[in-house]
């Protein structure tokens, strides 16, 4: 009998669905075990030295000292390391650290919220960094799989391919390939609300007026939210072509579809996203695909929102 790879997994700064995302394997899981051994996961195991292991799986963004020293120690254990989930690719929701100071956070968490007794943050726990990083970022990453968190099917072939040294069987393809609504031109004049409620199951979104960036975010889902009546909102990260192609701008992609199947104005639907643009770029804004494009000024637009927000 061959001999079994070994896996060491470290989670950073996440919410541990990466790890509930494998244990969502199953049955496949005991097909995964009978070539792997893990050696190290801190959700199942009380082990804090980092053993040296043929793949080093990590999850979550680079976000406190801690994280770097977790990533890098991961890296000198470790033959291989996969990036595990959007928060790893892409820094996810803890990209907020790109829109606001840590000062900022830390008001709105401790110093300014009623629903604490401190005035300062815990001094116990790890430094934030400035802002949170990819994984690659920090180290020299060999796979990517993104996801919030990748769907069980992904997670099983890439991990297999990694095992076995063979090319993952993973398509390139968006959301809106698994998505079974149907694009069509409709009258629809105004933009409706993610939340609104709709009767048309068969539609795509983008026709009834909603904004949807299914079209722009990598599949690593099975597109299970619009089949369920949710409009995608990118927590797999942006798609092969917004990454590679430095002319391709999320705003206007999603804006030229929007208004080639409604009678919504491009114009009108770049300012909507502008205006909820930490909502709409909340899983990636902390990774170079969007801070290194000339068109990505989250700031200015959240400047531009401001005084609507106070407003309300």
């Amino acid at each position: 009998m061959a001999e079994k790879a070994t896996l060491s997994i470290e989670w950073l700064s996440g919410c541990s669905g990466c790890e509930v995302g494998i244990v969502d394997l199953h049955e496949k899981l005991l097909t995964v075990l009978e070539e792997i051994d893990l050696k190290r996961i801190p959700i199942l195991m009380d082990t804090k030295e980092y053993i040296a292991a043929d793949i080093g799986l990590i999850t979550g963004s680079v976000r406190t000292e801690h994280d770097l020293e977790a990533a890098k120690k991961m890296r000198e254990a470790c033959k291989a390391i996969i990036a595990f989930g959007t928060c790893a690719v892409f820094g996810g929701p803890h990209s907020a650290s790109y829109a606001h100071t840590n000062s900022e956070l830390l008001d709105n968490a401790y110093r300014q919220n009623p629903s604490t007794n401190t005035k300062d943050a815990p001094e116990e726990v790890p430094q934030l960094l400035e802002q949170a990083l990819p994984l690659n970022a920090v180290i020299d990453v060999d796979l990517f799989m993104p996801g919030c968190p990748p769907h069980a099917a992904y997670i099983f072939e890439g991990l297999m391919a990694l095992i076995r040294g063979r090319e993952p069987k993973i398509g390139r393809h968006t959301v809106c390939y698994n998505c079974k609504r149907v694009m069509k031109k409709t009258e629809t004049s105004e933009i409706q609300s993610m939340g609104s409620p709709t009767t048309d199951h068969e539609t795509c979104f983008l026709s009834q007026g909603m904004l949807c960036f299914g079209s722009v975010t990598l599949d690593r889902c099975l597109a299970p939210c619009p089949s369920a009546g949710t409009p995608c909102f990118s927590c797999g990260g942006p798609s092969e072509s917004v990454i590679l192609e430095p002319q391709k701008d999320v705003r206007s992609e999603v804006s030229a579809r929007m208004a080639h199947l409604t009678k919504i104005s491009e114009e009108a639907i770049i300012q909507e996203i502008e205006s909820q643009a930490k909502t709409h770029f909340a899983y990636a804004m902390a990774s170079p695909v969007f801070r290194q494009k000339p068109t990505f000024l989250l700031k200015k637009w959240m400047q531009q929102s401001a005084p609507a927000r106070n407003e309300d």
